[in-house]
Formats: structure tokens, sequence, C-alpha cells
């Protein structure tokens, strides 16, 4: 059997565990503006743009996407239409209908 004061003990702990990590997310806070600041002055300085930071990370930027992440290039294209698709996720269906018609994805392959 598992004493009383173990439990109660190991329960201060993880509730000092979680005011602590609490604490810091209230500092990162804090420190996260005077931190953007101190980059974007940088950036200004040194003439760095947010694509030469994003190739520094080995990404690219796109519209309505954030640094750090990468882009999948597209695997398959309709030049009738010019919409692509990366071969990831759902497929589209465009591909979806040329297939039931009897066609073959690879129809659309970017060589």
């Amino acid at each position: 059997m598992i004493p009383g004061n173990y439990i109660n003990e190991k329960k201060q702990i993880e509730s000092e565990i979680e005011r602590l990590k609490s604490k810091v997310q209230e500092l990162q806070k804090r420190h996260r503006g005077p931190a953007l600041k101190s980059i974007i002055a940088a950036m200004r300085e040194y003439d760095i743009t947010p694509e030469d930071i994003a190739a520094e990370l080995g990404t690219t930027l796109k519209p309505g996407r954030r640094a750090g992440k990468t882009v999948t290039p597209p695997k398959y294209r309709d030049n009738a239409t010019g919409r692509t698709w990366t071969g990831r996720g759902r497929t589209p269906k465009w591909i979806l209908e040329h297939e039931a018609n009897g066609g073959n994805r690879e129809d659309f392959a970017i060589n």
C-alpha cells in the first residue's frame, strides 16, 4: 500500500511543476515582444528579408504560410486548368474523375 504522505507530497510536487511551467510561459510572453523588436531592428539594419530567413531555415515563404514549414512541391498538374496536387492528403476530385473514366493519375505527373 502506498503511504498517504507519498501521494500528498507527489501532488504538491506536480502542482509546483505546473505552477513553474505557467511562470515560464508568462516569462516568454513578456520577453517575446522585445525580442521581436530586436530581431526586426537587426533585419532592417542589415537589410535582411523574411525570404532570407526562410532560405537560412531551408524553407520557402508563400502567402499565408509561416516560416519554418516546408512547402512540398506539386507532383501532379492538370494542364487544362493549371490545378496542382502534391500527392499528399485527399486525392483531388479532378484526379478521381479522371481515374473513374479509366485514366491514370500518372497522366498528370509533373516531370
